[in-house]
């Protein structure tokens, strides 16, 4: 008898175990990272301290995310403010260099480039929620063997892993044509901003979300790049809150980057772009999908400035 509610226990724990990881398989899971914290008041025009509403947004969906973090953005006594309050709140607090420097670029060598990471690395290194994730800027990850496989070696040897991407979507576009709207006209109506933005964010998303699935064969853990700017402050709770009611997951950025995906590394050149566009480019099955670059306004202009044009004319 005794053996026979062993072996009945046994039966429910893989039950149970099976059905966990079976229903975390069975809807696409996202997770939110933030590139560029900023407290420059020529770019943060009503004070940086409206951006806590980021912040305020996370914790009242109970998440956490990563902050990738542009040095000489933040060296100053309001950045490093910023931080604290980042890292007070459990967020990961990682490298995005100091220079936000363009790797592909022929003055760029890969000394400057690693002595520009260390430079970042000294000012977030500190604190409790410090994580050795880098982000490339740009998404530029070496556009020659030398570079691209020499900052992955130095990388390595810092304990660093990649801070990858696994869905781009150029938000930083639309947060400038919200900005360039304000000056114009600062009681101007955004909600025809509002509505793009949902609506392009999450079409990004299915698309990395259906490729990743065709790579992999399973739903992947999502790490969405968003950028610490006044769309996010404004609508970030309503992108969250549209990613729940389309059935997708919230997960935390730390949960995210533990995903196995996260340890693939892609033989492409220029590398670079989303992890799963790197992936999808190196199998060589996708090319009529792919585009270079894989996000970028180019995209974004026409399709915003018609969805613009079509708000006005209702």
């Amino acid at each position: 008898m005794n053996l026979l509610k062993v072996f009945i226990f046994c039966l429910l724990k893989i039950s149970i175990l099976s059905f966990s990881l079976f229903s975390q398989e069975t809807v696409p899971q996202i997770s939110f990272t933030f590139d560029d914290p900023v407290t420059d008041s020529a770019t943060t025009p009503t004070g940086p301290d409206e951006y806590d509403e980021i912040l305020k947004t996370l914790e009242r969906f109970g998440i956490k995310s990563a902050l990738f973090v542009c040095g000489k953005r933040v060296n100053s006594p309001a950045g490093r403010e910023l931080l604290k309050k980042w890292d007070k709140k459990g967020h990961l607090i990682c490298n995005h260099s100091y220079s936000h420097s363009y790797f592909h670029s022929n003055k760029i060598s890969l000394e400057d480039y690693e002595k520009d990471m260390l430079r970042c690395d000294s000012l977030i290194k500190d604190h409790s929620n410090y994580t050795r994730l880098f982000r490339y800027p740009y998404l530029k990850e070496g556009n020659t063997l030398e570079k691209r496989d020499g900052f992955r070696e130095f990388l390595s040897g810092l304990g660093y892993k990649n801070g990858s991407v696994t869905i781009d979507a150029s938000d930083w576009y639309i947060d400038q044509r919200i900005n360039d709207t304000l000056k114009e006209n600062p009681n101007a109506d955004l909600a025809p901003f509002r509505e793009f933005y949902l609506l392009h964010i999450f079409e990004r998303a299915v698309f990395y979300e259906e490729l990743a699935f065709k790579l992999t064969g399973r739903h992947i853990k999502h790490t969405l790049l968003l950028h610490y700017n006044k769309l996010n402050m404004l609508f970030l709770g309503d992108l969250l809150a549209m990613f729940i009611e389309k059935g997708w997951k919230l997960v935390d950025a730390k949960n995210a980057f533990e995903d196995p995906v996260f340890s693939e590394v892609t033989d492409v050149l220029p590398a670079g772009e989303s992890l799963i566009w790197g992936l999808a480019k190196q199998s060589g099955k996708y090319e009529n999908i792919l585009r270079y670059p894989g996000e970028d306004s180019e995209y974004e202009e026409g399709k915003l400035n018609s969805y613009l044009s079509s708000f006005k004319s209702k």
